[in-house]
């Protein structure tokens, strides 16, 4: 999954619901429903009905902290799951089940801690707070690691990290800037914008 995802975080699920449809009119289908939302799960099992003719749109769980968050999302549908930090007990639940897990990590050895535990891809997190060549820089002693940036990923830096070597990106407060107004129209058209220049031929 070689895509941009978007990082869901509202202050109700129904704003959580309709920001969720505007990325997906936009272009973007890979979602993460923080479960700092309300409901979460409720909402996750609601997108799953919605979207469930549409074999594009991939529906995750994030801000995921314990393996009884991690179950709970898993049980309402959640594809894979997402936490700011690695946990063993998660890493291991989701292993059980089979659902990709993408921890967040800041230093080499957290990376090989989560790839020993069974993580394809891994999130870099704070994002800000790094170059994008951290990724080149920790892919040469680490070649088969792939990282999905997140936390300050916007217009003007998304293109940066592709080049980069990010095979996925997550982005969260830039794509949603429109929420807190009822402005979906915004939504789906940064969306759109995020999309293509994700896309955009190197």
């Amino acid at each position: 999954m070689k895509t941009p995802l978007a990082v869901v975080r509202t202050n109700t699920s129904e704003q959580a619901l309709q920001a969720t449809k505007a990325v997906i009119t936009g272009g973007i289908q890979a979602i993460e429903i923080t479960f700092s939302v309300p409901q979460a799960e409720q909402v996750i099992a609601t997108l799953k009905a919605d979207c469930q003719d549409d074999p594009r749109v991939i529906i995750g769980a994030g801000t995921i902290l314990d393996p009884q968050m991690a179950s709970t999302a898993i049980a309402a549908g959640a594809e894979f799951i997402v936490s700011p930090c690695f946990d063993q007990g998660t890493a291991d639940l989701c292993h059980l089940y089979q659902v990709p897990y993408l921890p967040g990590c800041m230093t080499i050895n957290e990376i090989k801690q989560a790839m020993q535990a069974g993580s394809e891809v891994v999130k870099l997190f704070p994002a800000n707070h790094f170059h994008s060549n951290f990724i080149k820089t920790v892919q040469a002693p680490l070649p088969q690691v792939a990282i999905m940036p997140t936390g300050g990923i916007n217009l003007a830096n998304l293109l940066e990290w592709k080049q980069a070597g990010a095979l996925m990106v997550g982005i969260g407060g830039n794509l949603f800037q429109g929420v807190s107004e009822g402005n979906y129209e915004l939504v789906s058209k940064t969306a759109q914008e995020y999309s293509k220049i994700w896309h955009q031929t190197l």
